[in-house]
């Protein structure tokens, strides 16, 4: 009889092995406050498993050097090394050219980027950006400080009660004069999965080229960018099982190549002189400066890690610990799981009746539970509920139904603490 940290998850007759995947984190052995960790705080940041560790310890112990410049070997052993990760991020997002994948510091410069390259060119007075009210800041702020510079108006599709688009109110807020249409993909605050493909289509037909903010999606769904049919979409690194300060945007070549540069600097030029300069073909464009070049190749390593496992398989694991924690969850007197739309991802915010969030954050990490307490950098959507922060708890491939009911013995003591 297996116990519930060996259960497994079968798709296409292919079993999961939870115990070999924790096995792969090293962080996950240690104790916090003399009590095993349970990290649960996977939408800000995942742990790392070994096989990225040691592509990044590689690098500087083994050949790093800057790239794209050098003709010594060490140049190009980093630069080979650095361009096999950029195809690696093309085929895991199905992108048509190596070309069309520009690397970044995370999913908020991609934007910015898009914004200010895309939007300066494009938005004009009385145009219009539409987002939903599910939001991240970095998926509001930069649109609308583009606003603010065009004179544009920033619309925005409301959520219902489940935490949902309100997808009749998102046709609606479409026209003739909406530039840019830009939503996330998943839900950081609520776990929401939004109809994106239904979404791009309606953009398209008014005309409206469609930014996908993919920072929660890319480490729990197949991503083919080619299939919605966006025209940019943007992840980071460090929420995909990588390093922190590296980031994708992609963005369709012909787009792409009409594009003004983000930043001015090293390798995005051909040559410069005082009278004028010439720059860069894609990607190399839109990447001034010396980039992180053992980021990148460890986010390589990062998608071959889950590639290896199955994007099918964890989004199963996955969402077998979202129905189990949602039944353990509701079970606990006084909670109440804010975001319950019927496709979701597996984040689960949560308030106790009487218990501020932070207080339940800190007593929970006594216990040695990490999860993420406060508005979650989507202060919009805490306010359509009415609540100035949550408790959320947030899976990953390494989780378990075990540290599932760690969580919610600890959420007893939180009640027995503040009767």
């Amino acid at each position: 009889m297996s116990t519930q940290t060996e259960r497994v998850t079968a798709v296409a007759g292919v079993p999961l092995d939870i115990r070999a995947v924790r096995a792969d984190f090293p962080i996950l052995g240690r104790f916090v406050h003399e009590r095993p960790l349970v990290y649960l705080d996977n939408a800000a940041s995942s742990q790392k498993p070994q096989a990225v560790i040691d592509a990044e310890r590689e690098v500087y112990e083994g050949y790093y050097a800057n790239i794209h410049r050098g003709v010594h070997q060490l140049s190009m052993q980093s630069t080979d090394a650095y361009e096999a990760a950029r195809g690696k991020v093309k085929r895991f997002i199905g992108a048509a050219s190596t070309k069309e994948v520009i690397f970044t510091r995370g999913t908020t410069e991609g934007i910015n980027l898009v914004a200010s390259s895309w939007g300066r060119r494009h938005v004009d007075t009385g145009d219009e950006v539409l987002i939903s009210g599910l939001e991240h800041h970095s998926n509001i702020v930069p649109w609308q400080m583009l606003c603010e510079e065009k004179g544009a108006h920033l619309r925005v599709a409301p959520i219902d009660d489940d935490g949902a688009v309100v997808m009749e109110e998102f046709e609606r807020r479409l026209g003739p004069r909406t530039r840019i249409v830009a939503v996330a993909h998943v839900s950081n605050a609520l776990g929401t999965i939004n109809p994106v493909h239904r979404m791009i289509e309606l953009a398209h037909a008014q005309g409206a080229v469609v930014l996908i903010d993919g920072a929660q999606a890319a480490p729990h769904l197949k991503i083919d960018v080619r299939a919605l049919d966006c025209d940019f979409y943007a992840l980071s690194s460090h929420k995909l099982y990588g390093p922190t300060g590296v980031g994708v945007l992609y963005g369709r070549q012909a787009l792409l190549e009409e594009m003004p540069p983000y930043q001015g600097g090293g390798d995005m030029i051909l040559s410069v002189t005082f009278e004028k300069t010439t720059y860069n073909e894609l990607p190399y464009k839109f990447e001034a400066g010396t980039p992180n070049i053992a980021g990148v190749i460890g986010f390589g390593a990062a998608l071959d890690y889950v590639s290896g496992i199955g994007l099918d398989r964890i989004a199963a694991h996955e969402h077998d610990l979202l129905e189990y924690a949602t039944g353990r969850l509701s079970e606990v007197p006084g909670l109440r799981i804010i975001g319950t739309a019927a496709e979701k991802a597996a984040v689960i915010s949560f308030v106790l009746a009487g218990i501020h969030p932070h207080d339940i954050g800190t007593v929970l990490d006594y216990e040695g539970v990490a999860i993420r307490t406060g508005h979650h950098c989507a202060q919009p959507v805490m306010e359509r509920f009415g609540l100035p922060a949550t408790a959320r708890a947030s899976m990953a491939v390494y989780n378990t139904r075990e540290e599932v009911d760690v969580l919610v013995r600890g959420l007893e003591r939180v009640r027995e603490l503040f009767k």
